[in-house]
């Protein structure tokens, strides 16, 4: 559990760093951003739904965070279509998902129980994600309503 916070770390730095150099190097593409959308919640799935297993924590809680996190990245997507820009609004973007589970992986690799601050820390980040989801959504329409490429929501 000690690795996870470093590994979560070094994902999203490397997440950064992709993105930057594309653009900065005037090689971004259609299939690049296929790649990466698609590549981001394939491996936010495979580094959080594991912790489903682990005794203490319910695995319900887990899925849900996982499910709302895909519907929550698709949500900001979707936004290209309607306004033609992607909406990355919070407040429990994937930055602050990887904190989370890496809060959550420092706390059980020094030995905390998961008990019952863990439903907590879940069901936080279920509230935030639904509101994240909100936010995407109505920011991107209110965009597309504006006819402007600034959110004025």
């Amino acid at each position: 559990m000690l690795l996870v916070p470093p590994l979560l770390f070094v994902r999203m730095a490397l997440n950064a760093i992709d993105g930057m150099l594309a653009r900065e190097h005037d090689m971004k593409s259609d299939l690049g951003m296929i790649l990466n959308e698609v590549g981001d919640v394939l491996a936010d799935a495979a580094l959080y739904l594991p912790f489903a297993l682990v005794p203490g924590i319910r695995p319900a809680l887990v899925v849900v965070v996982v499910v709302l996190s895909i519907t929550s990245e698709m949500t900001g997507v979707v936004t290209v279509q309607i306004s033609g820009e992607r909406r990355y609004d919070g407040p429990m973007g994937k930055s602050d998902r990887a904190f989370l589970f890496g809060l959550l992986g420092l706390l059980l690799g020094i030995g905390l129980s998961a008990a019952a601050w863990s439903d907590v820390l879940l069901g936080l980040a279920i509230a935030l994600l639904g509101l994240t989801i909100i936010n995407r959504a109505r920011r991107g329409l209110a965009q597309r309503n504006s006819g402007s490429g600034e959110d004025s929501a």
